[in-house]
């Protein structure tokens, strides 16, 4: 019998979020493949931490370590059923961060937008916040189930059905900059952004659809670094770290 979900602790800022983690960040370094079993556990390990705090977790997952469907497309393959082998990626990523996860003995279930009963639960909204109020960590698979959408508008999709209080993108880098910090030594990152800015300018930290819908539904998108111990906490209590997108800048 599964134990009472842990009460949430004081301090809060969030109790109840989307956790958006890239493919690429699961195979330990950029433009890698496959799931690097050390980042796994440590990135298993974090989240477990907050659910014990009583944070009740949603993740949506990429599979861009495994296929990408914009660059299957790009090498001449359909795009819907690139889209769909990308789709399928996500539910190996799930699966594997499910099984980090049990080992770390939280409670898990992966809810995937394609049937694939053998080996995970349909999705299915009214379930889906159940797990979660029961102190499960739900991990959803399969994107929105359609071509042609991200896992980032997946994860802004899911978000607003679970009535998430933020959505997190955890990236490589400490949040959102002005220019690719990475080619420019003086790129300066901001702190926070709004909504319509970050539209305008184009930033391709999430894909446009996604922070529209964000925008619509008034949802703060917070953008940290995945890499850094205890940055999930961090941004859970509220702590000024990474970019908040939100209304107002």
């Amino acid at each position: 019998m599964l134990p009472p979900p842990p009460s949430p602790a004081s301090g809060l800022k969030y109790r109840r979020i989307i956790l958006k983690i890239s493919g690429e960040a699961l195979c330990g370094k950029e433009g890698g493949f496959g799931i690097h079993p050390e980042t796994l556990l440590r990135v298993a390990a974090e989240i477990a931490e907050l659910q014990r705090m009583g944070v009740q977790i949603g993740i949506v997952v990429g599979g861009g370590n495994i296929f990408r469907g914009l660059k299957g497309a790009s090498a001449g393959m359909d795009r819907s059923q690139s889209d769909y082998m990308g789709m399928l990626a996500t539910v190996i990523n799930s699966l594997a961060l499910q099984d980090a996860l049990e080992k770390q003995a939280v409670p898990t279930r992966v809810m995937t937008a394609i049937e694939i009963r053998q080996i995970a639960e349909p999705y299915i909204r009214r379930r889906a916040i159940r797990h979660l109020e029961k102190g499960y960590v739900v991990i959803f698979g399969a994107g929105t189930g359609n071509p042609f959408f991200s896992t980032d508008t997946a994860a802004a999709l899911r978000a607003m059905e679970i009535q998430a209080q933020a959505l997190f993108k955890a990236t490589k880098v400490e949040g959102i900059y002005d220019r690719d910090p990475q080619r420019h030594e003086d790129a300066q990152m901001f702190n926070r952004l709004t909504y319509d800015r970050f539209l305008v300018d184009k930033i391709g930290v999430m894909d446009s659809t996604a922070v529209t819908l964000c925008r619509e539904n008034k949802l703060p998108i917070r953008v940290f670094k995945l890499t850094t111990r205890g940055n999930i906490l961090r941004v859970c209590l509220g702590d000024d770290i990474g970019t908040v997108v939100g209304e107002e800048s």
